[in-house]
């Protein structure tokens, strides 16, 4: 497999002179099956680069998963210029949205209403086909098994491992790690201990002995306390997620909109530093817009 970053940022897109080297781009990932069948990680910014490059091999078929559908995730969509060329074809999987009651077709006619965007649907001539998923399922794509899990955001977030030929890479979209709501000694901590750790182990098992896992890590552990219930996660606790299930690499993703390349630089080398990653521990890089990894 191949994987590829088109928008790495998290939140809202930060472009200009002090994110050139990571990019200012909202989450986009390309993968590519060991056949080249084309998977697509949400649909942030970043999916416009991604469209302009797949001009150059169409018609082309890709599969698009959703994370969530908060707009850094989904915004870059009315942009994917496939979409309005006849001959391509679209399919787009993500969660049922709890709070509207819809599936994943709403993050397309949401954004198409005409009041917000001056195109609509039906003016799209590729073959859109939409794919609500039901928790825990897995897709075929091609020779890919795409498999999504629940993580922890304050809306649906689902995580998705994929594998093809025993390689295989997991990416969380946003997630900040399971906490007791509640304070030891108070008569609902044990019960509520026990159900995060339920989700947890969930978790994990979805990781365990990826080659790569693609992971939220907006905030270093010293922010964190004033974030916490936000739904993103920081370096440290990434770090030991990957330790704890076997990764061989872990790339750190949605970069904090307000860093620049610089302060993300020097965050980066003090969560390592505290850290302390021995030789069996995986090896940590930083997401930028462009990186590729062979897997």
């Amino acid at each position: 497999m191949k994987v590829r970053f088109w928008g790495v940022r998290g939140s809202i897109p930060s472009p200009g002179p002090k994110t050139i080297r990571y990019g200012g781009n909202t989450t986009c990932i390309e993968v590519r099956s060991d056949a080249g069948e084309l998977i697509i990680l949400d649909g942030g910014t970043g999916i416009f680069a991604l469209a302009q490059s797949l001009l150059a091999e169409l018609p082309i078929s890709a599969t698009v998963f959703i994370t969530h559908t908060h707009w850094d995730h989904i915004q870059g969509l009315p942009f994917f210029t496939p979409l309005y060329i006849p001959g391509n074809s679209l399919r787009l999987c993500g969660a049922h949205d709890v709070v509207t009651g819809t599936g994943i077709e709403q993050v397309m006619s949401v954004q198409l209403q005409y009041s917000y965007f001056p195109v609509r649907e039906a003016e799209m001539h590729a073959r859109i086909e939409y794919q609500t998923l039901r928790v825990g399922a897995t897709v075929a794509v091609g020779d890919a098994r795409v498999t999504n899990t629940i993580l922890n955001h304050p809306v649906i977030n689902l995580g998705y491992r994929i594998d093809c030929n025993g390689k295989s890479v997991f990416f969380t979209g946003d997630h900040e790690p399971y906490f007791n709501i509640y304070e030891p000694g108070d008569e609902d901590y044990a019960e509520y201990q026990t159900l995060i750790e339920g989700k947890q182990r969930t978790i994990d098992e979805a990781v365990a002995g990826c080659d790569v896992l693609i992971a939220d890590c907006s905030f270093t552990t010293a922010e964190y306390p004033a974030k916490r219930g936000w739904g993103h996660g920081t370096f440290a606790a990434s770090i030991e997620l990957a330790r704890r299930c076997g990764v061989k690499q872990l790339v750190c993703t949605h970069h904090e909109p307000t860093r620049s390349d610089d302060e993300l630089e020097r965050i980066f080398a003090e969560a390592l530093a505290q850290c302390r990653l021995g030789p069996a521990d995986p090896s940590v890089i930083l997401a930028r817009e462009g990186l590729e990894i062979a897997i």
